[in-house]
């Protein structure tokens, strides 16, 4: 797997994989940033619900993405590649190289030159004959040695996952130290985030990047961090030796144009919230967020976007993070049977207490959903803020029954119900 696990902790670590192998690793540098989104978005909720991207995509629920009436596992988010806007070729076809115009070599010379003095020794390398030219070696100045990953891709620059590249995500669970976003003269954007290999911190590797997206659709990524290599080889440093500016400086050098240009331009992506979600903007959230207010805990933090929306609530026990999703007449046919009986309304309820997948005395309860009219909505809370981390309280902040009356409650829909 190239920087995460492929079903779903969308994202480079939230399957807890970071790969030995730096070609493969780098080679998907697009996928690596685009899955981080949904890990930064989703609060690094793992495998345990739908990722944020994907709620909003049509068919969710009917295509397999839910592996039956026992899981809501995540799929990782679609990673709009060559033929997925209809263009060319099918849902997987292969991104299109350049020329080779720009060798790996050449990648390893400019790399160097734009890093402070020092000696890197690069394992893996690719110019412009692949789609995505990379460099990935070891980097040591004299303080301990240090992985620096690096890669180059074309997005398309007006597309939903482009947009969410350049937005930091919640910092009070995903767990990082700092994150900016700067808008360029030129209207590019470049995100630097002080982060760790595993969000919850059990281990001391420090994970630092940076990438660029800019109006063309040029997309610059590098990550470095305090360890000779991306996982287990322990700590080699108090912290990366680049610094943010540092970083920022690598991703915007126009050293790197020669090789971008060579690159053809990505297609439109062929993916964006559906009509299979009834709501639009933040209102999942907004909706979930009215709704938990009745209960007087204060709201930690919060995010969300079209049909998804998660609040952590924070009651002074610990903090609980409970995630909504809504979606409308593509669930019926996933729906597990329920250990209830339908409601008087004729809504089907299914209530779910379980072990999470990840996170030291982690639970997660779910209560799904599904209305005569097709609106499925499901809500899960867990006894933590981020599930890949450890348990901060016994259960979740919500009763069981208090989720039974969110899910259930009406406003869930444009139409009131």
């Amino acid at each position: 797997m190239p920087f995460e696990d492929e079903l779903g902790e969308a994202l480079r670590r939230a399957g807890d994989g970071f790969t030995t192998d730096r070609h493969a690793l780098v080679e998907a540098g697009e996928q690596r940033g685009r899955r981080l989104v949904a890990r930064r978005r989703a609060a690094v909720i793992g495998g345990s619900v739908l990722s944020l991207t994907l709620i909003g995509a049509a068919g969710a629920y009917t295509s397999g993405l839910l592996a039956g009436p026992e899981r809501l596992d995540v799929a990782a988010p679609p990673t709009p590649q060559a033929g997925q806007s209809g263009k060319s070729g099918g849902p997987h076809a292969r991104k299109p190289s350049g020329t080779g115009a720009v060798s790996g070599t050449q990648m390893v010379a400019i790399l160097k030159e734009l890093l402070p003095p020092g000696n890197f020794s690069p394992d893996n390398v690719s110019g412009t004959e692949t789609s995505t030219p990379f460099v990935g070696g070891v980097y040591d100045d004299g303080k301990g040695k240090s992985t620096i990953l690096f890669g180059l891709d074309r997005v398309d620059p007006d597309g939903f996952n482009t947009r969410q590249l350049t937005e930091c995500g919640d910092k009070n669970i995903q767990g990082y130290d700092d994150c900016t976003v700067e808008q360029l003269a030129d209207g590019s954007k470049v995100l630097v985030e002080q982060g760790y290999e595993y969000p919850d911190r059990r281990v001391n590797t420090k994970v630092w990047r940076a990438w660029l997206v800019t109006p063309q659709g040029f997309y610059v990524h590098v990550s470095e961090n305090n360890s000779a290599a991306e996982k287990g080889a322990g700590t080699s440093r108090a912290n990366p030796p680049l610094a943010p500016a540092q970083l920022k400086a690598v991703v915007t050098s126009d050293k790197w144009r020669p090789a971008l240009n060579d690159l053809p331009a990505a297609d439109e992506e062929g993916f964006r919230p559906g009509p299979s979600t009834p709501l639009r903007d933040q209102e999942g959230l907004e909706a979930l967020e009215g709704l938990v207010a009745k209960y007087g805990i204060p709201v930690a933090s919060k995010g969300g976007e079209n049909g998804y929306g998660y609040v952590v609530l924070d009651d002074g026990k610990g903090k609980s993070l409970v995630q909504v999703n809504v979606v409308k007449d593509h669930g019926a046919a996933n729906f597990p049977d329920g250990d209830e009986a339908p409601l008087a309304d004729g809504t089907r309820v299914k209530v779910t207490q379980r072990p999470a997948e990840k996170g030291k005395g982690v639970v997660e309860w779910i209560v799904d959903t599904l209305r005569k009219n097709g609106l499925r909505v499901t809500l899960t809370a867990y006894n933590t803020a981020n599930i890949s981390g450890q348990a901060t309280r016994k259960a979740p902040a919500l009763t069981l029954e208090q989720m039974k009356e969110l899910a259930t409650a009406p406003g869930w829909n444009r139409d009131g119900n």
